[in-house]
């Protein structure tokens, strides 16, 4: 496994801008540990099943046979649905992104359980729509400038 810093752009000459990137850029992935264990998951597939079962993209063993799924929609977001018990960031009080149901739109650092594992979404600043010109949620102090629409992702972009 090739490791990266999480932060590997150069300390000048970097302005963040927009974060609409080409579909799936930003190398969407995911974190995983356990106890002793870490390893790191692409997120390459349209639809990513979790869980113990044959088949899954991503099996972890002491989980349910399907405990989550992430679906990379039509907007280009990463969408965790939980369907094990587990903890998201919406169920630990952050806001969620999908009221009344068991799924959130991932951003870096969105994390979940799935049996005795922590599961923490990573995608690069560039790319992850959340956090325009490097600001957070909410913004940076009282000013969070507007970025443009996304593209039209169905048109002409490669899937």
């Amino acid at each position: 496994m090739n490791a990266r810093h999480i932060d590997d752009r150069p300390d000048e000459g970097y302005t963040p801008t927009t974060t609409h990137a080409q579909w799936g850029a930003g190398n969407p992935r995911l974190r995983i540990t356990r106890d002793d264990e870490r390893t790191e998951f692409a997120l390459e597939a349209d639809v990513v099943r979790i869980g113990s079962a044959d088949g899954n993209e991503l099996r972890l063993p002491e989980t349910d046979s399907v405990h989550a799924t992430i679906t990379h929609d039509d907007r280009d977001e990463y969408v965790l649905t939980l369907h094990g018990e587990g903890e998201t960031n919406a169920s630990l009080g952050a806001d969620a992104t999908h009221p009344g149901d068991d799924s959130e739109t991932l951003r870096t650092g969105a994390h979940f359980t799935a049996g005795p594992w922590t599961l923490v979404f990573a995608r690069d600043e560039f790319a992850d729509h959340g956090r325009p010109f490097g600001g957070r949620s909410g913004g940076e102090y009282s000013d969070q400038p507007l970025q443009p629409p996304r593209p039209d992702y169905d048109e002409g972009e490669e899937r």
